[in-house]
């Protein structure tokens, strides 16, 4: 491992008002990410907007998502949303999967995944947009719960080491879709799931040596506050705030991507 793995500070002193911003920042993705996901869509550019370059943007928003999901995950466990132990299989799936995406980025171009995200992502939102029946109920499941942690489960863990955007969500379609959960109960496991597949890509990053560490746990800290808020107020209105930001953060990210204009998405569809 180079040496430059070990280093703490690999660029200047950040303003102490700018690290403020990006607490800020943290707070609310933390609180949207705890509910729907997609926080990633408000801390990455609340990083490059802060003057940090993209690689060092991408490991450092990293460290901060883990405090996000792992404060969901505590807070939607403790009030027994979702039971740690029974679930360990499955998270150590979505590692297993997100480790297997990573390695893959090098033999697969993400130009492919990401010309087709929005596509899925409108998919998404229509179907929890539409669907009249979504509620916190859980309803029969489609498949047994073990092959669904050895399918869908690390599949999706894959797609999350590869590229990344839109994992809560397609975990959110798989649970209720696939394993019969209702929104509340699908939303506390793609936290725990979602938390599993971000060590494997915080892994890479720390040995790659583009951490900033001191940012990361000031925004990991605004995070994990921002997610146990955002957690307490999804347990106390279930799939009546679930739903809706769900749809919202699938539209809005799939606009993001569209919006890009060297995006291949944008280029494929000739706009």
């Amino acid at each position: 491992m180079a040496a430059h793995a070990y280093r703490i500070d690999p660029l200047p002193d950040i303003a102490l008002h700018v690290v403020a911003f990006l607490f800020i920042a943290a707070f609310i993705a933390g609180f949207i990410d705890s509910i729907a996901g997609g926080g990633g869509l408000i801390t990455v550019p609340a990083l490059l907007i802060a003057g940090i370059p993209p690689l060092y943007s991408l490991g450092t928003n990293k460290l901060q998502s883990l405090f996000g999901a792992g404060s969901a995950t505590i807070a939607y466990a403790s009030k027994g949303h979702v039971r740690l132990r029974e679930q360990l299989p499955m998270a150590v799936m979505s590692a297993l999967g997100s480790a297997i995406g990573a390695v893959a980025t090098t033999y697969i171009p993400g130009d492919v995944l990401k010309t087709f995200l929005p596509v899925l992502l409108i998919a998404v939102a229509l179907y929890f947009g539409l669907k009249k029946s979504m509620d916190d109920t859980d309803r029969h499941a489609r498949i047994r719960p073990v092959v669904f942690g050895l399918t869908f489960v690390p599949l999706i863990g894959c797609y999350d080491g590869m590229f990344g955007p839109g994992t809560g969500s397609f975990f959110m379609l798989a649970f209720v879709t696939m394993a019969g959960f209702g929104m509340l109960k699908a939303t506390a496991h793609t936290k725990l799931l979602n938390f599993a597949s971000n060590i494997g890509a915080f892994i890479v990053f720390i040995i790659s040596g583009v951490i900033i560490w001191k940012v990361g746990i000031a925004m990991g800290i605004g995070q994990f506050l921002g997610a146990q808020t955002g957690s307490h107020f999804a347990m106390k209105n279930g799939a009546r705030l679930i739903r809706p930001l769900l749809v919202v953060t699938c539209v809005a990210l799939a606009i993001k991507l569209l919006a890009d204009p060297a995006g291949p998405a944008r280029m494929w569809l000739g706009v």
